[in-house]
């Protein structure tokens, strides 16, 4: 599968270095907002040595529709800013190139945005891509399904320069119908992340834990998403209609 991929901080890098060494999938090539690295390529940057072309192009140099029509691509993958969907979003979709957008937070026209674009290609958007933290959200809403009125906490450690709640904590208590009071916040050191949902039952605790070590957890959870939207019919998706079918064995 070829994948363009759109932001290269250090969540985009990460998520590059994962493409790069997966078999399955070539990173034809990098936009970013910046005119750093232009004319180098992914691969060079990361020290990889693999066949995938992995050119790195700036956005304000760059004509998309010029870009796609030398060098198309399967799906974009999306680690930018909220603000980028209105670039390159109706681009691609007329193309049915499947869209994997990984932006923690959408305001509302952005969403409206997503669900149009849906109708001419497959969307999929997730504030957080990574497949653990995912599981840890179904499983949760599950186990709540279950218990309506178990007593429940939200934990969210991150490292000491995260400002404001975990944007994947506040999805876990709106997931589970919580206020945001009942997420409970540590800052210290360099903790990439980690998010815990305890259950407290009559003589009985329930912990969900997660803990990312590294950020190429992103991409491990974009090429999972990748491949289990290869034959889907188009529409908007999130991580729920990607995980049902293996909690319930659905085809």
């Amino acid at each position: 599968m070829k994948i363009g991929l759109i932001g290269f901080g250090k969540a985009g890098k990460a998520v590059a270095n994962v493409i790069l060494q997966h078999k399955d999938f070539s990173l034809e090539w990098v936009l970013r907002k910046s005119g750093t690295l232009e004319h180098s390529t992914a691969k060079e940057v990361l020290g990889i040595s693999v066949a995938d072309p992995a050119m790195i192009y700036s956005e304000q140099n760059t004509d998309l529709e010029e870009l796609l029509s030398k060098n198309t691509v399967d799906a974009i993958i999306d680690f930018s800013t909220a603000e980028s969907i209105y670039s390159y979003g109706r681009i691609v979709s007329k193309r049915n190139i499947k869209i994997i957008s990984a932006i923690s937070h959408y305001e509302e026209n952005e969403k409206k945005l997503l669900k149009e674009l849906s109708s001419d290609t497959v969307v999929f958007w997730s504030p957080n891509i990574t497949l653990g933290v995912n599981y840890l959200l179904f499983a949760a809403s599950l186990l709540k399904n279950i218990a309506p009125n178990v007593d429940i906490e939200v934990i969210e450690e991150h490292f000491k320069a995260k400002p404001g709640i975990s944007g994947t904590a506040v999805k876990i208590a709106e997931t589970l119908d919580l206020n945001t009071s009942n997420i409970n916040s540590v800052r210290a050191g360099g903790i990439v992340g980690k998010h815990e949902v305890i259950f407290g039952f009559p003589y009985q605790t329930v912990r969900l834990v997660h803990e990312s070590i590294s950020r190429e957890a992103f991409g491990n959870g974009a090429l999972f998403v990748a491949e289990n939207l290869d034959k889907k019919k188009n529409g908007l998706y999130n991580f729920e209609d990607i995980l049902r079918p293996y909690f319930f064995n659905q085809s």
